[in-house]
């Protein structure tokens, strides 16, 4: 009887750690389908590969400016001014978690 509760609390540790894990999975999930679907007519939002616009900075470079998590005020104030011919955008908290957590992942050293 005491194995079995030792393997249930075993268990119970686990799905405890892995909780924060899937909810950050989660997120950068939904920053990756922020990026593709608001972004990418843009900016390069993937490992490799150019703009489409020139002006557009590649997002993996942009850590290189500065720290991505610099962008959390600009994306809840509304983002008008990027690079020449960027519409605005603005995001919830929601959202706006996802894209930084996703942004990070996409960073170059």
């Amino acid at each position: 009887m005491r194995r079995g509760i030792g393997w249930l609390t075993a268990i119970g540790c686990l799905a405890t750690i892995a909780g924060p894990a899937r909810a950050e999975d989660a997120a950068v999930t939904e920053g990756r389908r922020i990026a593709h679907g608001a972004c990418s007519p843009c900016h390069a939002v993937g490992p490799t590969g150019a703009s489409p616009r020139a002006e557009a900075p590649p997002f993996r470079d942009l850590g290189h400016k500065y720290p991505v998590e610099n962008l959390e005020e600009a994306l809840a104030e509304g983002v008008v001014v990027g690079h020449p011919g960027m519409p605005e955008v603005k995001m919830n908290e929601r959202e706006i978690a996802a894209f930084v957590a996703w942004l990070k992942t996409v960073q170059m050293p």
